[in-house]
């Protein structure tokens, strides 16, 4: 199976980029970033992939540097044409502050580089504090939201990360800029899995699903599910396919995070036995053509 992994990281603890990687006080709804691999390059996931046919690979921001954004499409853009790289990654999603009155300029800056084909700021905000990744709900903030559409001119898609408590904000932004390509992160990120919760969290999918800028990218469930196996993951990939179809859905690994959880084979062997079903059409689209086409890569 020909396959584009659409959600994954690369890194070095060594550079100081990334203390927030060698941080043992943080504790996150996925983890501790403490035991993660102190290093991720494009061989250590080329090697992961092993037997599967790995052709392309799309990497979303993972770097915490308000200050200045712009370095890790610079680092990234010079490990994609670094030869021994084997031609990863393919496209940059990079991070900027849409809150920031310099935010023209940096994304700008950002698209200097070729493979930088989008944008990601985290807004994840839950009831339950301790899960917050976002100081506040910059999609209520005007002069977020007003910037936000800058990225239409810079010819850049967003990569939406929320929990489905946030999708009432998320479809309003996905309306009023009906131009900019959204890219759900990590199907919703489930992380209630009670009966309601879980019903709360399938319904608000369907509704984004209604939004026809709104693609779905189906990765990191582990971080939901630190026991997950390909059955207690399966409601959730489905789910997701029926709510915005088989064109408009994507598979990711959200290595090496998720590596806290299972190694990088299980993740593609379960998405494989969960679309064992699907038509050759479907399944590609599924595990290659859509990551192309959305990222443009």
């Amino acid at each position: 199976m020909k396959m584009i992994d659409a959600h994954h990281h690369f890194w070095d603890v060594s550079s100081d980029k990334y203390t927030w990687l060698a941080d043992e006080s943080l504790d996150l709804i996925w983890g501790k970033p403490i035991d993660l691999p102190r290093t991720y390059f494009p061989n250590d996931m080329v090697a992961d992939a092993g037997p599967f046919e790995l052709s392309k690979s799309v990497h979303v921001q993972c770097f915490r540097d308000p200050a200045d954004p712009v370095d890790e499409s610079r680092w990234l853009q010079s490990l994609a044409n670094d030869p021994d790289s084997g031609g990863f990654l393919h496209a940059i999603i990079a991070f900027a502050d849409f809150s920031s009155p310099d935010i023209d300029e940096k994304l700008s800056q950002h698209c200097e580089y070729k493979n930088a084909h989008g944008i990601r700021q985290r807004l994840n905000r839950h009831p339950n504090e301790i899960w917050h990744m976002s100081d506040r709900d910059f999609m209520q903030d005007k002069t977020w939201l007003m910037n936000y559409g800058l990225l239409e001119a810079h010819n850049l898609s967003f990569d939406l990360q929320i929990f489905y408590y946030q999708v009432p904000d998320a479809i309003r932004l996905a309306k009023r800029y009906p131009n900019i390509p959204i890219i759900l992160n990590h199907a919703g990120m489930p992380a209630d899995r009670d009966p309601e919760s879980s019903e709360a969290w399938r319904s608000a999918m369907k509704r984004l699903a209604a939004c026809d800028n709104v693609t779905a990218k189906i990765s990191g469930l582990g971080m939901c599910d630190h026991d997950w196996t390909p059955e207690s993951i399966r409601p959730f990939v489905i789910d997701m396919i029926e709510a915005f179809g088989v064109g408009r859905c994507m598979f990711g690994s959200n290595f090496p995070v998720d590596s806290l959880f299972s190694d990088y084979s299980a993740v593609w062997e379960a998405y494989d036995a969960i679309t064992v079903g699907f038509s050759e059409d479907e399944r590609a689209k599924l595990f290659h053509v859509n990551a192309e086409s959305y990222y443009r890569i």
